[in-house]
């Protein structure tokens, strides 16, 4: 949610940062959003002119009683009682428009970076460099599920059976590796200064709408029935959520933690729910950094979180590329995201395996998160990206150091959380 100062101040910046996002049927919201906060200026102000009104006659009714004045002191609370049924209209008046204002302003994009290439979709978005050499190797590579299947470590209709179309079973040595490769990432965030947590599964609707858009929210959350709680789509929504109406020391930004929690999503949209894989499902498990920072400070920290993840994928030998989102692809409440992809040497092309994205004071300015230093409060800025996000991440490792043999290669930095393992043996070939 943008500042509203800024849209008074500048509607011709905010409805230009619209047109570049491509949604010019939120241009209107704009003019909308004037006139309303003009009226509902208009109300606070008359209702502030009341209250004071209010006060010193109410203050005149005393003295007028202990100078004996009774009909003047009765006349005085009439007026009382006529102001305070003028300030019960105002002040319903204020609360209707105040809702009026923020329901438009949730909607009006965020103002994006100056660095965001302009373009429609994904489809425009900009590759900014590859790390590692993607390779195609001389045998075929099997279909992900038909890897997993050689070493029975998947089952998918049993799933289908149980839960539907985007869950699955994992088992075995595929299981482990899964759960390998979370550790690693919890442990190597660690390292790099990270504080862990795991957070709770379940949140409430303010924080839901605080950390995110209607669209997503429509799009992604599923709801507990009959309570007010949603089940996260990624850590990130309870851990920006645990700072909801906080004011926290400037002195102690940045605060870098990683977060660990399944993930539940609807998947609504087009693109579907994959029948026979692990790509796009309705649970999987995430490794996640989430950033709390001093304004100024953001597009570093941006550079930081991306880079993490690809220092993380190399350490296990996978081939990586960024990709620099455009203003179409972008959420309304990001100013700048770029995708981490990873090499599938079966599709020869890459696919996305992590995203990072820098919120400006969206999320904070929702939620109330604010910073405070020596001139005074102000809002934060937040910032998340992925470490890792198996099964998805899976696919890209088992499709990268799978042998021609069949057995997969256990880089090292995964081995002590494979049993010492340096490889591991398909049971069906």
């Amino acid at each position: 949610m943008i500042d509203i100062k800024l849209l008074r101040e500048n509607p011709e910046l905010v409805k230009e940062n619209i047109k570049k996002k491509f949604q010019d049927e939120k241009l209107v919201l704009v003019d909308e959003v004037l006139e309303l906060d003009e009226k509902l200026r208009s109300f606070k102000t008359e209702g502030d002119n009341l209250r004071s009104e209010r006060n010193k006659t109410s203050k005149e009714i005393g003295a007028l009683m202990g100078q004996g004045k009774k009909d003047e002191a009765e006349e005085a609370k009439a007026q009382v009682k006529e102001i305070n049924d003028k300030l019960t209209d105002i002040e319903a008046k204020t609360e209707e428009y105040g809702k009026e204002v923020k329901k438009r302003m949730q909607v009006i994009p965020q103002i994006i970076d100056d660095s965001v290439p302009i373009g429609k979709d994904d489809t425009e978005n900009v590759e900014i460099e590859k790390f590692g050499e993607p390779v195609v190797p001389d045998y075929e590579i099997p279909y992900h599920i038909d890897i997993m299947e050689t070493f029975d470590g998947v089952d998918l209709d049993a799933a289908r059976d149980t839960s539907g179309a985007g869950f699955y079973y994992l088992r075995g040595d595929i299981a482990r590796l899964h759960s390998a490769i979370l550790s690693y990432a919890r442990d190597f965030m660690i390292d790099r200064g990270y504080t862990y947590y795991i957070p709770p599964f379940m949140i409430r609707s303010d924080v839901v709408t605080g950390v995110m858009s209607f669209s997503e929210m429509e799009d992604m959350m599923y709801k507990i029935e009959g309570e007010d709680l949603y089940l996260i789509g990624t850590s990130e929504h309870s851990m920006i959520g645990k700072f909801i109406n906080t004011i926290n020391e400037e002195e102690k930004m940045p605060l870098r933690m990683t977060s660990y929690s399944p993930c539940f999503r609807k998947e609504v949209g087009a693109h579907g729910i994959e029948e026979r894989g692990v790509y796009r499902i309705h649970q999987f498990e995430k490794q996640e950094m989430v950033i709390i920072c001093k304004p100024e400070d953001s597009k570093t920290l941006y550079n930081e979180l991306w880079k993490n993840t690809v220092d993380f994928f190399r350490s296990l030998e996978i081939p990586v590329r960024t990709l620099e989102c455009c203003s179409g692809d972008l959420a309304d409440l990001k100013v700048k995201s770029c995708d981490v992809e990873a090499w599938s040497p079966r599709q020869k092309k890459y696919f996305e395996v992590g995203s990072c994205s820098n919120l400006g004071d969206a999320q904070a300015r929702r939620l109330g998160i604010r910073l405070r230093g020596e001139n005074g409060t102000y809002f934060a800025h937040t910032l998340n990206n992925t470490v890792v996000a198996p099964p998805r991440m899976l696919i890209a490792f088992l499709e990268n150091l799978i042998q021609e043999d069949g057995s997969v290669k256990i880089p090292k930095p995964l081995q002590m959380y494979m049993g010492g393992k340096d490889k591991i043996e398909p049971k069906n070939k």
